[in-house]
């Protein structure tokens, strides 16, 4: 696909559809929208967009299928995987005056709101009513719904509650031909037909634009304690993961942060954490308070079973707040070091957890790059990021080839590529490692269906061609792969 040049004719039915005001053409309002939170990925958009309601967006919509010019769906810019970078030009449509809380429903503890919504704005009002919305990313405080529904967006809590997908009863979405299709509702139950609302959540903007969303509640906890242990062996903290789940326990939270990190979190965050130890895990549980305190009891007893160096309870939710905060501010903490910051995620089953860091390490170590490992080690989620310098040719080709050698084994410890970040641009030569090429053809068949021209988020999860594996070297000297990549 060409990127389009938008002529006069072209900007002015956008202004009369949206109003002058809403549309940006300058190269200071197209440079800002260029980008988003993934290093290196860049590419400049013809305009940008800001419908006022559906109706503008299905207008807009169609005068884009008509003239055949791109559309890149825009939430806050916090994608990791290059997945809001207008790649090929034509037009970002940015929800910025698309984002009100339409209703509360307490009758059927269902939220509907539409996409610009700030994901803390809408965790904070349905608290004020006694309910909870568990979806929580580490970027809540500027994200927008329309984006975690876009990503399918996890957090910290994922473990116990679920991800985005979990919540999202009904949706209104506008597809590539201007057609408007509602899925779901306010239903506990509803198998009838395709499940077309899991299809358009995660699916990254490719197949429809979300103009509105019908989110699931639950009662607000009554009652929480957070924890905190000291390891000096990241295996025994792998163990104590994979025992407070044996024992049938499943916290809010089960966060994991390696040496490196926690060097850098408390150089950035001074809250006392010990740069000394090899992992910190983060421990969190919710609910009934006899529960709660019980099941806090059992944790605490795993952890010390397992050679924690040191296990501390907070003394008040001012504390506890403390280290939440620390482990959320890993990412600006680690990005303060370095020029660029790499970001990424795999997910290994639970009990590969200290298997994939070791590896990681290794990786580290062969490439002669500096990588630090921090995630949700209850879902098996890891998040190894890497600080670099975009300017320095020859140490960006070894991250990559890094990179690709971490997806590598990720997937041979029974994992994926990515856990909660999506595919975008960025992943997409490595989507067919895991899902084979008959899976990537099954996608490729929805879209073509759907989006024929491929007019939505162009370029984003399907590559020209995949990348080759790496040999990966073992003790055994056995190879899933044998080709060498230079990636």
């Amino acid at each position: 696909m060409k990127a389009i040049k938008l002529s006069s004719k072209i900007l002015s039915l956008f202004k009369r559809i949206v109003g002058e005001e809403n549309v940006q053409i300058s190269l200071a309002q197209r440079l800002a929208y260029s980008y988003d939170a993934t290093a290196m990925y860049q590419s400049m958009p013809e305009a940008v967009v800001s419908p006022r309601n559906t109706k503008e967006v299905v207008e807009i919509v169609r005068l884009c299928n008509s003239q055949k010019i791109p559309i890149v769906p825009r939430g806050s810019g916090t994608n990791l995987a290059a997945g809001t970078v207008p790649t090929f030009g034509g037009i970002v449509l940015l929800f910025k005056n698309m984002n009100r809380i339409l209703e509360l429903d307490e009758e059927n503890l269902t939220l509907t709101v539409q996409p610009g919504v700030i994901t803390k704005d809408l965790i904070e009002h349905v608290e004020k009513f006694g309910l909870f919305y568990p979806p929580d990313p580490s970027s809540m405080k500027i994200s927008t719904i329309g984006g975690n529904i876009n990503e399918n967006s996890g957090g910290l809590r994922g473990l116990k509650y679920g991800v985005t997908r979990d919540y999202v009863s009904g949706l209104e979405v506008v597809l590539p031909n201007g057609d408007v299709v509602r899925t779901g509702g306010k239903l506990a139950k509803d198998v009838a037909g395709y499940d077309l609302t899991s299809l358009f959540v995660g699916s990254e903007g490719t197949l429809g634009i979300v103009t509105e969303a019908t989110l699931s509640l639950v009662p607000l906890p009554e009652y929480k304690e957070t924890m905190i242990a000291y390891y000096d062996s990241l295996e025994h903290a792998a163990e104590t993961v994979s025992q407070i789940i044996a024992s049938k326990i499943i916290p809010t939270t089960l966060e994991f942060m390696d040496q490196a990190t926690i060097e850098v979190v408390e150089d950035f965050a001074k809250i006392g954490l010990p740069t000394d130890v090899e992992a910190i895990l983060l421990i969190e549980q919710d609910g009934p308070q006899s529960i709660v305190q019980q099941e806090m009891q059992q944790m605490e007893k795993i952890c010390q079973q397992n050679r924690a160096r040191k296990v501390i309870l907070a003394s008040n939710q001012e504390e506890a707040e403390e280290l939440r905060t620390a482990r959320r501010a890993a990412l600006s903490a680690l990005a303060r070091k370095s020029p660029t910051t790499i970001l990424e995620d795999a997910t290994v089953p639970r009990s590969k957890i200290a298997e994939m860091v070791r590896e990681i390490g290794k990786i580290a170590s062969k490439y002669n790059v500096k990588i630090c490992t921090f995630g949700h080690a209850g879902d098996g989620n890891l998040h190894p990021t890497c600080l670099t310098d975009a300017r320095n040719h020859d140490e960006m080709e070894r991250v990559e080839q890094a990179f690709a050698e971490i997806f590598q084994v990720s997937i041979e410890l029974g994992g994926t590529i990515t856990g909660e970040h999506g595919v975008g641009e960025m992943k997409a030569p490595y989507l067919e490692w895991k899902l084979g090429r008959e899976g990537i053809e099954v996608m490729k068949k929805i879209k073509d269906s759907i989006d024929p021209y491929h007019l939505f988020n162009p370029g984003k999860i399907f590559a020209k061609s995949t990348k080759k594996r790496v040999v990966v070297e073992s003790d055994t000297n056995s190879h899933t792969a044998k080709d060498q990549a230079r990636v």
